[in-house]
Order: C-alpha cells, then sequence, then structure tokens
C-alpha cells in the first residue's frame, strides 16, 4: 500500500530538515555530482574518465619519490576501493598510460606511469583545473575559503558510526531525525 500525500508531508515536516536544499549532505551529492558530469564532458576528448584521471593524477603524485608506488598504496592515498583501483589500472594499463610490473614479492603490483601517461596528465589537468575554477572560482582555489573547509573536514578524525536515537516524543509516533544529512 503507498503512502498518501498528507503522510509524507507530515514526516517530512516532523523528521526533517525541511527541504532537501537546506541539508548540507544533500547540497554536497548534487554538487558532487555535478562536478564529476562536468569533468567527465572535459576530459572525453581525452578518452578519460573522472576515475580514470584521479587514478592517473594520484599515481603520478606519488611516483614523484623513489618510493614504490603499489596499487595498495594507491587505493588507500586516493580512499577509492582496491578493487576499483585495480579496474582503473587495467584500464590505464590497455590505454597505455600505466604499467604495472611485479614487486619483489610477487603479490604486490607496482604502479608507473608512462610517458602516454604523463602526456595525457599534461593535458588533463587544465582541463580539471578550468572546471573547479568554473564552478566553485575563487572559493576552491588552493587558498580558498571552501577548500580549507573541505580539508578541515577531512582532517578531523572520523567518529565511530552510532545508531540513530529514537527521540520519539510523547503521542508523537515519529522520531526526530534528518532524512537528508
Amino acid at each position: 500500500m503507498s503512502a498518501d500525500a498528507r503522510s509524507l508531508t507530515e514526516l517530512f515536516a516532523t523528521a526533517s530538515l525541511g527541504a532537501p536544499e537546506k541539508a548540507v549532505g544533500f547540497v554536497m551529492w548534487r554538487v558532487l555530482h555535478r562536478y564529476l558530469r562536468e569533468v567527465d564532458r572535459a576530459l572525453a576528448p581525452l578518452d578519460l574518465t573522472h576515475l580514470q584521471f584521479m587514478t592517473l593524477a594520484m599515481a603520478g603524485w606519488l611516483g614523484r619519490t623513489d618510493e614504490p608506488v603499489t596499487q595498495a598504496r594507491l587505493a588507500r592515498s586516493s580512499d577509492i576501493h582496491p578493487m576499483q583501483i585495480s579496474h582503473m589500472l587495467k584500464t590505464l594499463e590497455t590505454k597505455g598510460m600505466v604499467v604495472r610490473p611485479r614487486g619483489a614479492d610477487v603479490r604486490t603490483k607496482h604502479v608507473e606511469v608512462t610517458e602516454a601517461g604523463v602526456t595525457a596528465l599534461r593535458d588533463a589537468l587544465p582541463l580539471v583545473i578550468d572546471v573547479q575554477q568554473r564552478l566553485f572560482g575563487d572559493a576552491g582555489g588552493p587558498d580558498g575559503d571552501l577548500l580549507n573547509t573541505l580539508l578541515s573536514l577531512e582532517e578531523r578524525p572520523q567518529d565511530e558510526p552510532r545508531p540513530i536515537e529514537n527521540t520519539e516524543r510523547p503521542g508523537d509516533s515519529t522520531p526526530e531525525r534528518s532524512v537528508f544529512s
């Protein structure tokens, strides 16, 4: 049985922030997806997706040192699931942008950016920076308020997941909590 409009109206009037656009989580989700779409569009002529670009860029960034870049290190550094990193690296390897030789430990694959990968990064970086500039302006720049706020959030220790508390009021069957954050 479907919920009626009155029940839904009452639910969102009592158990949410009032509207999706009043919830930071919802707005960030929308902005993130717009950013990803625009980066994908900008990188399409280079035959790269946003995730392929990020994987290649992180491999290049980590490759600046003498320390070997492994798939596991790349996954940890970029906070991308190891299987997804593996899939992206296979794609980038097929395109000739990375090679993945075995390390001394045969279970470990190293990641090395090729000259074609460096060329792709040289072409892609200005495109991605342009998208960031258009969407976020100076606030998203290297010393911008938006970037600094996001970095401060990233640097905070993560809380252990907590169960949502049921703060039901007497006579009210709807717990107070936000469904949009």
